[in-house]
């Protein structure tokens, strides 16, 4: 063993002095798919190429595909055959079609701890989202729910700021159709916006917050249980737009730009927009001060739809993981919780506390503004078919918006909406 040693010692001081490099330990390639575009894309590439440039021993290759349905198709349809990515972003409302669908490894307590990171590093909501039947299959990046955003001088005009210029508060369902109308009655511009054409998301998410403020179930024992509920909360959206305070129709690009081209007095949207507002505001392009509320209370409590992005390993069980490659995917997403204060400029509340919790992210404005809701958030229910991009919200978008254009009475869209969707409330779950 000695004389074993002494050679190897000597054929690397022969080739040292030669001048002949050794070939260096290899380097672990993580492959990572994600749906992250835009602002959300540029600070995610920032993550990797920032984790890549610490270390030498793991590379991370990101590959961006389109958002939503053709995004976990392609997840679902590669992890089957096991030519998945080694590592996923996902939103976490999927978490029971993909981890009980089989297309997510579920990631060992000694895996996570062994990256320096815990289940308390993290908001008990989002962590208990990422556990499915007492495994955890997801680590989350962030929450990102609906908030009211509103224009300083168009609510100003209508009354609506206090002294300091700030929205006074608003406390239930008339006091918010109010301010809609007050909007409307001082300037002649629409008090609110919110994407409301065929496909639009965005009346799925309200229609799901009020429910939850109300204390109505979506579903309850396999089937439809919102009842009256839901249609009562259906016509109130609808009111403000039959009622003139909010136009119909509009996409979501046509929608943002009516707030942005400070034509609205309200906007109901994703925190998605924050960077959007900061940017335009900073360059002096916006015209007119804004301000972020979270969601008013407009029944019993506070409840708002929100989702979160988060990190998860695909099974690909006909090519499991090494050991290494899974430390390494590890040592990667503990870099992204740790250093993940850039990740809050876009908009997004932080998932892992010790970075959400410092002084620094609690200074970001306008995230200040809206950083308490995390103890509000609601996700869709747990089931295979919902989530974002899922097949139960795209039947929603199909019919929910015609009630906003008087198309369909409320009553009407959501009989059409339950009659289509009552097929994959009945469907055995997937297991791909």
């Amino acid at each position: 063993m000695a004389r074993t040693l002494m050679r190897l010692a000597g054929a690397v001081l022969a080739a040292a002095l030669a001048g002949v490099s050794l070939p260096a330990l290899a380097q672990v390639e993580v492959k990572m798919w994600t749906l992250l575009s835009g602002g959300d894309g540029a600070r995610m590439r920032d993550l990797v190429e920032r984790f890549n440039a610490s270390q030498r021993e793991v590379r991370v290759v990101s590959t961006t595909l389109k958002w939503g349905e053709p995004f976990y198709t392609k997840l679902i349809t590669s992890t089957v055959v096991g030519a998945g990515p080694d590592i996923a972003t996902v939103h976490l409302s999927r978490m029971v079609n993909l981890a009980g669908g089989g297309v997510l490894r579920p990631i060992a307590p000694f895996e996570l701890s062994g990256a320096d990171l815990s289940d308390t590093d993290f908001y008990p909501r989002q962590w208990q989202k990422a556990v499915y039947q007492g495994k955890i299959y997801a680590v989350p990046i962030d929450l990102h729910p609906l908030v009211l955003y509103y224009n300083k001088t168009l609510t100003g005009r209508a009354g609506l700021l206090d002294a300091e210029g700030r929205l006074q508060p608003i406390e239930g369902i008339d006091a918010l159709t109010d301010a809609f109308r007050a909007v409307r009655q001082a300037t002649g511009r629409p008090g609110m916006t919110m994407e409301s054409s065929q496909s639009s998301y965005a009346v799925w998410r309200l229609w799901v917050s009020m429910l939850a403020q109300r204390s109505v179930p979506l579903i309850k024992d396999g089937r439809f249980a919102y009842g009256r509920a839901g249609e009562d909360s259906l016509a109130r959206i609808a009111g403000w737009f039959q009622k003139g305070y909010a136009q119909a129709g509009l996409d979501y690009a046509a929608s943002t730009s009516q707030f942005m081209g400070g034509n609205a007095g309200f906007m109901i949207n994703g925190v998605w927009e924050v960077p959007e507002l900061v940017r335009a505001s900073t360059q002096g392009t916006l015209g007119f001060d804004y301000g972020i509320v979270p969601l008013p209370r407009m029944y019993g409590n506070a409840s708002v739809w929100a989702d979160s992005h988060a990190f998860a390993i695909p099974a690909n069980e006909k090519n499991p993981m090494e050991p290494a490659k899974v430390k390494a995917v590890m040592r990667f997403i503990a870099f992204v919780s740790k250093n993940s204060l850039g990740w809050a400029q876009g908009g997004h509340v932080l998932a892992y506390r010790p970075v959400a919790e410092s002084p620094q992210a609690m200074a970001l404005t306008p995230n200040a503004s809206y950083a308490g809701i995390a103890d509000h958030v609601v996700y869709d229910p747990d089931a295979w078919y919902m989530g974002a991009a899922g097949p139960l919200e795209a039947m929603a978008s199909k019919f929910m918006p015609a009630a906003l254009s008087s198309q369909l009475t409320p009553a009407q869209a959501l009989r059409m909406f339950e009659t289509e969707a009552a097929r994959l409330v009945r469907k055995r779950p997937p297991r791909y």
